[in-house]
This record gives C-alpha cells, structure tokens and sequence, in this order.
C-alpha cells in the first residue's frame, strides 16, 4: 500500500539554529531539533557529522548515531541506505546488549524486520531478535539490575517496553498472515504468538487488540473480531488530539480498514472522519471514507437500517440513502483530485475509487458543474441510517480464545 503524503499542518516555522560545535552532544541535539521541525535533509546533515566524529569512539557512542542515520533515511525514503546503516549497527552489537536495559537495542531490528527486502523468515527472524532484546531488557529492569532511575521513571520506561515487545510479536504474526500463509503451522503460530503479546503488556494496547482482530477475521470469527476493534478505538477515541497514547495514523488507517472487514463501517467513519480532520491530504483516508460510505449505501438499500432511520417515510429514506451516495462520491473525488496533484503511487486503489465513481454516476447521474466538487470539511450528518449493533454490543462482548 503506498503512504499517503505525511501530514505537515501545524509545522513548526523554522528557526534558526544555534551555532554547532563539533561535540557529539551537540550534533546529536542539533539532528533531533531538525526532526522537530520536520527538516529531515538538515537533520541528515547533522546525523552524518555526528558519526564521523564518533565511529572510531565506544560502541556506546557509535550505535546511536547509526541509528539515527538509519531513521532519518527512513523519513526521506533512502530505504537501501536505512537498510545499510542498521546492518553495521548490528555488526557492534549483534543480540542488542551494549548499553544494558536504558539502551534501544532492539530498535535496529525491529527497523531491519520491516525493510526485509525479502519479507518472509526474514522478517521473522529480526522481529524474533527485537524481541529477544527487549525480553533481556524487561528482566534487567524488573530485576533492578543498575538501573539509576526513580521509580516512576522505571515503571515508564517498562511500560513502553512491554509496548514495543508486543508489538515486536504481532509484527510476527503479520508476516505468518501474508508472506508465510502458506505455511502449515501459519494459524497455530499467530495464535500463540498474539497470546504471548497480550500477555506481555500490563494493558493490552489498541495496535495489540487490532492484531487479534486480524487474526480472529482470518478465523471468520467476526463477533471476536468486533469486540476486539471495539475495545481497541474505547482505549483512545476520547482522548485529546495530541494525546500519546492515540494510535499513529497508519495504525489508525489499518483500523479503519479492519472495522470495515468486520461490517463496523459506522465506527470506521468516526476513525476516518478524525483522520482526514488530521490530515487532509491523505488520499487514503479520503478514499477509505468514500468506500466506506458505499458499503453503508449499500446497507441502506438492503433494509439494514439503524433505529431512526426505520421510522422514515419511504421519501425520507430515498433522500437519506441519496445524501449517503453523494457523500461517497465528494470523499472518492477528493481522493482521486488529491492522487493526481500528490502522484499517488497505488494505482489500484485508484482505479477502484473511479470505478465507484463511475458506479455513483450512474445512480445520481453526472456531477453538474459547481454542483457538487469535492470537500475540504466533513460535515457530521453526511452520513446516517446503518444498524450496527455489533458496534454497540462489541465493547460488552466477551473476547472468546483470547
């Protein structure tokens, strides 16, 4: 799936940056304030004085400026150079162990399972060595082991630990549920593999719970399915914009994606309304929305109707159901208008969203000119009249095999 164009609104203006001396700190401090201010080209810049300055120092001096390189490579889409810089990073430290639990050791792996040129096993096996990392490093903290840090601080830091470790695991399962499919074990691993990660978080994270959703939808265990998506949006969904704890927006693109599967549409529109509100440049979510509200059309049309929408007169439907088709199609033509002017690089997504176009033409005929173009704003009663009790009941269903 290609990316969507990242959002910059709300970007810092640049300012000018101080003077830089030639010390690692100073180097390093100059990089992430360039990150902050998403000028990625500038932070490379820096990243690449600071290791020349200390790769002939410690290993402990080395790894996090290899790493560094390694992620802004990632920002600018130099995957292969991203590739390179976390290969030598393995090379002086090949189980994650230099710098002991307060170190980010597993990262390099965790960033090398995902650029894994050939996918598969070996994916897998650098999410297994990310997750070995951060299982040393979890026991090292519980077990108090020259950790110089109060215990807040402590409990923080393995907390995120736990996080990522989970994460690390359902990284596994991803790959058994497309590159390794085929595999005769492929269902029985993603089973034991999403239960080690629930269990390896004191709170089971929203990214966590949209795995087990994956997997139970793989099962065509639907009803699990929704519970977990339901609980996974409760965790966020009213917490502040710039709240931490809210999912990433691809995450939350996935998600969207998942409550479709799992016929949430209603849920996927909250998501997709928010993301678009986030980002309005993101094709895929304008895309998302427009397919979205087809799929609800299409509900409509069938009878499958919420509470209110059963009390309409048949002239009150066929006007409800016609203001959820034309919603679809100023969403889908948004996401066409935006794929041209950003050179969108998934064409078949594309073309699906002309064919629904095209579809949405024949029902509400041609868009007259200055009738209907598309939108820059989401207007909440855009769309309405879908019984979803799944999505009511979801959050009060017991999870089954979990």
């Amino acid at each position: 799936m290609a990316k969507s164009k990242p959002n910059n609104k709300g970007k810092k203006p640049a300012k000018k940056m101080p003077s830089i001396n030639e010390s690692p700190e100073e180097l390093y401090a100059a990089a992430l304030g360039f990150i902050e201010q998403q000028r990625p080209e500038e932070a490379l810049q820096q990243a690449e004085k600071l290791y020349k300055v200390v790769q002939n120092r410690s290993i402990t001096e080395a790894l996090p400026a290899l790493n560094l390189l390694g992620e802004i490579s990632v920002e600018l889409g130099a995957v292969d150079e991203a590739r390179v810089y976390f290969e030598e990073a393995v090379k002086l430290d090949p189980q994650g162990t230099v710098g002991g639990a307060l170190a980010d050791g597993a990262e390099k792996f965790l960033w090398l399972a995902q650029l894994a040129e050939e996918g598969g096993q070996q994916s897998v096996m650098w999410f297994e060595k990310g997750a070995q990392a951060l299982m040393n490093e979890i026991a090292a903290l519980e077990s108090g082991q020259a950790i110089a840090l109060d215990e807040e601080a402590l409990l923080l830091l393995r907390v995120e630990k736990k996080r990522k470790l989970a994460n690390a695991l359902c990284g596994i399962v991803e790959v058994y549920m497309t590159d390794l499919s085929w595999e005769d074990d492929a269902e029985a691993r993603c089973e034991n593999l999403i239960t080690q990660a629930m269990a390896a978080e004191d709170e089971t994270s929203p990214e966590t719970l949209q795995t087990l959703a994956s997997v139970r939808l793989s099962q065509e265990k639907k009803e699990d399915a929704q519970a977990a998506l339901t609980r996974s949006m409760s965790a966020w969904k009213d917490l502040d914009p710039e709240d931490s704890a809210i999912p990433d927006f691809a995450t939350r693109i996935s998600l969207s994606r998942l409550l479709m599967e799992a016929e949430l549409e209603s849920n996927a529109m909250d998501v997709l309304e928010r993301l678009v509100s986030e980002d309005d440049e993101s094709v895929e979510a304008w895309y998302l929305g427009g397919w979205c509200q087809h799929l609800i059309a299409k509900k409509t049309e069938q009878g499958d109707v919420s509470p209110a929408a059963a009390k309409m007169t048949d002239a009150e439907h066929e006007a409800n159901l016609e203001k959820i088709y034309r919603g679809s199609r100023r969403w889908l033509r948004t996401a066409l208008k935006l794929s041209k002017l950003l050179e969108y690089e998934d064409e078949r997504l594309m073309q699906h969203a002309e064919e629904l176009v095209a579809g949405l033409d024949g029902i509400l005929g041609p868009v007259k000119e200055g009738e209907e173009d598309v939108d820059d704003e989401w207007e909440d009663d855009e769309w309405e009249g879908i019984e979803d009790e799944d999505a009511q009941d979801g959050a009060d269903t017991e999870m089954k095999d979990s």
